[in-house]
């Protein structure tokens, strides 16, 4: 045997307490084989013993042993036989649980035995019979008496001119101060509904299907509809609530100027070109502004892009004989041009009728082209007796406007082809730009020296050659003119002055004073233009971005 299984056999009759006196010899053979069986049998021995005394044993004392044992591990170490039982007292018994036992009860011990609790009008739950919610009306906590002789003066402050409702409009008592000031808090923050205290609550012992019909933030969850309408309200005059916006060509800026920006009619999309070639199409949603799609056009350096309003087409053109239609149905391109018997070597500037049916170009001579949007061919011509700079449509398509090198103003029936009214732009020697309101209202005429005239044209055509405003807040030549949606902005241009933009309030004919800011640099605007709904203006200049504004005063895109 080897001497590491030997201390192992000496280690387990240590172990085992057997010991027979005698010390010599220990290390022997002979030895270690009898300590083995000597221990062998000393343990079948205590085996027996235990079993026959537990045979012996009662039942009744077995139970009661593993009783006061479960009662020994409780106070020590919880309850491990049973759960936990509220309101039972530290020394009981354990017992099973009792399940018709009620699961909660009411602790009255910190109110002195009173069984009534105090209850206020605030938690007033509803009647047994008529199952509904009273809630009155909350008063304020603290009234300040001196608020009704109060008077706040809203014009020497500049920032509180915005609180006016009338242009005329100067003092205002304390309340009303108040009230208008909640009124513009919640213009600016217009998604804070769920937070009011007072609004109606559903019933307490409601489903989640009944709390929706009852009101709350399900209801705010549940539809898009705006909590603040501020489309009714009349844009004042002085300054205008704007944001500046991530560039709406942001993810694909250009590499040249950019000539011409517009809406889509359904306020998401926006096409961006330049002389850079490209057109882009942009999804505009003020944070990200995601490309959708970018067309390279080899021959064609745009000068001019602009949807069908029926938003089904895009046409574009340049200082080309011809001009190009893309569909954006099937996203294809249709090269168009020369027109025959035409000898236009430009085709860059032109107009597209509200009905989509007629798109008008500037051709030689005075000349005006009128192509068929559907067939893309030459239907008519028209000639005035200047050279023709501007042109815009009225009336929904069926009347013309044109002004040119003769600094007259041409009124055009699209039906008879014929000049129905004739009259100069006053102080005009030569005009260069033309927009018309989308009623058809108002027409706006630029000219070379930065003037920009006004009229009514019922007025106009009536006879009436006085201008309601002559705006002169431009130097140099006008480039692009455009009115918002509602005609209550008028947004003019000059391509050859450096921040060259002004926004016009209509109804009081006063350009807007903090715009653009002294933070925010126009470059030299090109182009412009409003979203359908006026809630976006962009505006694309030379260096090859698109500016985004938010106009905070419309309420959609």
């Amino acid at each position: 045997m080897s001497l590491i299984s030997q201390n192992a056999q000496k280690r387990r009759l240590e172990e085992s307490g057997a010991d027979d006196g005698n010390d010599e010899g220990i290390g022997s053979p002979v030895a270690i084989n009898g300590e083995v069986e000597k221990g062998a049998k000393l343990k079948n021995q205590n085996k027996e013993r235990n079993k026959k005394k537990r045979t012996k044993m009662p039942e009744a004392q077995q139970n009661k042993e593993e009783e006061e044992m479960r009662q020994l591990e409780s106070s020590l170490f919880g309850s491990l036989y049973a759960p936990v039982e509220f309101g039972s007292e530290v020394g009981a018994a354990v017992a099973a649980p009792d399940r018709d036992a009620p699961l909660f009860f009411t602790d009255r011990s910190a109110a002195d035995g009173v069984d009534d609790l105090p209850i206020y009008e605030e938690d007033l739950a509803h009647d047994d019979e008529e199952d509904e919610v009273i809630i009155k009306e909350r008063k304020p906590v603290w009234v300040d008496e001196e608020e009704e002789t109060t008077e706040v003066d809203i014009v020497k402050v500049a920032r509180l001119r915005k609180l006016r409702k009338e242009a005329n409009e100067r003092l205002i008592s304390g309340k009303e101060y108040e009230a208008r000031l909640r009124g513009h808090h919640a213009k600016l923050n217009p998604f804070t509904g769920w937070a009011d205290m007072d609004r109606k609550t559903p019933l307490p012992g409601a489903s989640d299907g009944e709390s929706d019909d009852e009101g709350g933030v399900d209801d705010i969850l549940q539809n898009n509809d705006e909590l603040v309408v501020k489309d009714t309200v009349k844009l004042l005059p002085g300054m205008l609530e704007f944001s500046r916006l991530v560039d709406a060509n942001i993810q694909d800026p250009s590499n040249g100027p950019i000539n011409s920006v517009q809406f889509h009619r359904n306020g998401q999309l926006m096409l961006a070109a330049g002389l850079d070639k490209h057109l882009r199409f942009f999804q505009i949603d003020g944070k990200r502004n995601p490309k959708i799609q970018s067309i390279f056009i080899g021959d064609c350096p745009v000068l001019k892009a602009s949807f069908l309003p029926d938003g089904s087409e895009v046409i574009l053109s340049g200082r080309r004989k011809f001009f190009y239609s893309f569909d954006l149905v099937n996203a294809a391109f249709s090269k168009i041009g020369p027109l025959t018997g035409r000898e236009e070597k430009s085709l860059e500037s032109f107009e597209i009728s509200p009905d989509s049916k007629t798109i008008a170009f500037v051709g030689n001579e005075g000349y005006i082209l009128l192509i068929s949007a559907k067939t893309k061919q030459l239907i008519g011509t028209l000639k005035m007796n200047g050279s023709v700079r501007s042109l815009a449509f009225a009336d929904g398509g069926n009347q013309l406007l044109s002004s040119g090198g003769d600094g007259h103003v041409y009124h055009w029936d699209l039906g008879t082809r014929k000049c129905i009214h004739k009259a100069i732009d006053d102080g005009s020697l030569a005009g260069v730009s033309l927009c018309t309101s989308r009623d058809s209202s108002l027409f706006a005429t630029g000219s070379t020296s930065g003037i920009v005239n006004v009229y009514k044209r019922d007025d106009f055509l009536g006879g009436k050659r006085k201008p309601l405003k002559t705006i002169e807040n431009l130097t140099t030549d006008v480039g692009e003119m455009k009115f918002n949606h509602d005609a209550q902005i008028l947004a003019i241009t000059s391509r050859k002055e450096r921040n060259g933009m002004r926004l016009v309030h209509v109804p009081s004919f006063t350009v807007f004073q903090n715009w653009p800011g002294p933070r925010f640099s126009l470059h030299y605007p090109r182009c412009l233009d409003f979203s359908p709904g006026s809630g976006f203006l962009s505006v694309g200049h030379a260096g090859g971005k698109v500016l985004l504004y938010k106009l905070h005063h419309y309420q959609n895109a």
